[in-house]
């Protein structure tokens, strides 16, 4: 069995690694021809680093791996505490710590798996078409690849949706802009092992540990889409933003580099309950491109890869039957996700002002339990759980 992979990003190299060590056959097709992830980096909850895990890179993951031992929330004006707590009792719960690693070095990771080497770059697909026997991609270049499946891991702007299910799917902006880059850690900003977060006003600046004695961050802001900005404004933007905010934010801003800084508008699509078509399969961001607001969207790119891998191991099944398979597991767990997703992001930002101020004030008394037990539950969802 022969499976054509289009994107050569997270969902499509972990899709590429699951299918190899399963004994298909696997080409992969990236459109750019350098990846550049978008994004600074990316938190992997236990439920990918235990997809990561089975597709043999626990060793490697965890070189990459910052020490995120505690979380904590900080009122934006003063800094103050509003509540801290260990992540010891979500690793004890799920048997598994949290991986934030820088995307680069992630997508490093899973090229130099599957062998970067065998990855055809400058391949953007400009259609596909299935018949009984198999299933074809002709690229803009001219040239085409055949294979008994197809798995479109091309993203959320994604060519190939549009074949499986029909019919265009909008993105959505969800209401806010995204800043994101990577510092060295300055513990006069926050604890060198700890995720923080200073939140107010409906905006966020948060810093999570990664390897290389470097801190991720990131800034939120509600705004409108399509606004005059890049990176020759961006310092000035986000002081401005962040005016009469506390001295770690203010020292923030002033470390970032601009040249080195993502401004992102931040979309999803809305789920669909079509996953695959035939002899094709949609993965990743192609299948249920979400917000970041609970971290998962890598993650669950990784469980498709997972799932997909053990679907079409059932060599009594057709190749449409086994892809059929893999909807049925994926749909519901990839919708809860987005919709989780959707609704965490609303609360953070001040979609519904009198909520966004609960939820400030609900921190204020929060010993850990709550949170946590709330990112048990999605990371309980996953298939190796």
């Amino acid at each position: 069995m022969k499976a054509i992979i289009i994107g050569g990003g997270i969902g499509g190299a972990c899709a590429a690694i699951a299918l190899q060590r399963s004994g298909i056959s696997t080409e992969v097709y990236e459109a750019v021809k350098v990846i550049k992830p978008v994004g600074a980096a990316i938190s992997i909850w236990p439920n990918g680093v235990k997809c990561l895990n089975a597709l043999g890179m626990a060793a490697p993951l965890r070189a990459l791996a910052g020490n995120m031992a505690s979380m904590a929330y900080r009122d934006h004006l003063y800094g103050s505490e509003l509540t801290r707590f260990s992540m010891a009792p979500l690793v004890d719960a799920v048997g598994e710590r949290p991986c934030p690693v820088a995307r680069a070095e992630l997508q490093a990771m899973l090229l130099d798996t599957y062998g970067r080497e065998r990855v055809q770059f400058g391949k953007r697909v400009a259609r596909v078409a299935q018949d009984a026997h198999g299933v074809t991609a002709w690229f803009e270049d001219g040239s085409s690849a055949t294979g008994d499946l197809l798995i479109a891991a091309d993203g959320t702007h994604s060519v190939v949706r549009a074949e499986v299910l029909g019919y265009p799917t909008p993105r959505r902006y969800a209401g806010y802009v995204n800043w994101n880059g990577l510092v060295t850690i300055d513990e006069q900003i926050a604890p060198a092992d700890q995720w923080t977060t200073f939140v107010g006003e409906g905006k966020r600046v948060s810093l999570m540990p990664v390897s290389g004695n470097r801190f991720y961050f990131f800034f939120d802001v509600p705004l409108p889409k399509g606004l005059a900005e890049d990176r020759d404004s961006l310092r000035a933007d986000l002081s401005r933003y962040f005016s009469g905010w506390a001295e770690p934010v203010q020292r923030l801003i002033a470390q970032i580099d601009p040249n080195t800084t993502n401004r992102v508008e931040i979309h999803d699509i809305e789920p669909f309950s079509q996953l695959v078509s035939g002899r094709i399969a949609l993965l990743g961001d192609a299948a249920h491109s979400t917000t970041p607001d609970i971290g998962q969207g890598g993650c669950a790119a990784m469980e498709d890869a997972i799932v997909l891998a053990h679907c079409l191991q059932n060599q009594a099944a057709s190749v449409a039957q086994r892809l059929e398979n893999y909807q049925e597991q994926r749909v519901g767990r990839v919708k809860d996700l987005v919709l989780k997703a959707r609704k965490r992001c609303d609360i953070t930002h001040g979609k519904d002002p009198l909520q966004t101020q609960a939820w400030y004030q609900s921190l204020a008394r929060e010993t850990g339990e709550h949170v946590l037990a709330g990112m048990i539950e999605t990371i309980n969802g996953g298939p190796l759980n």
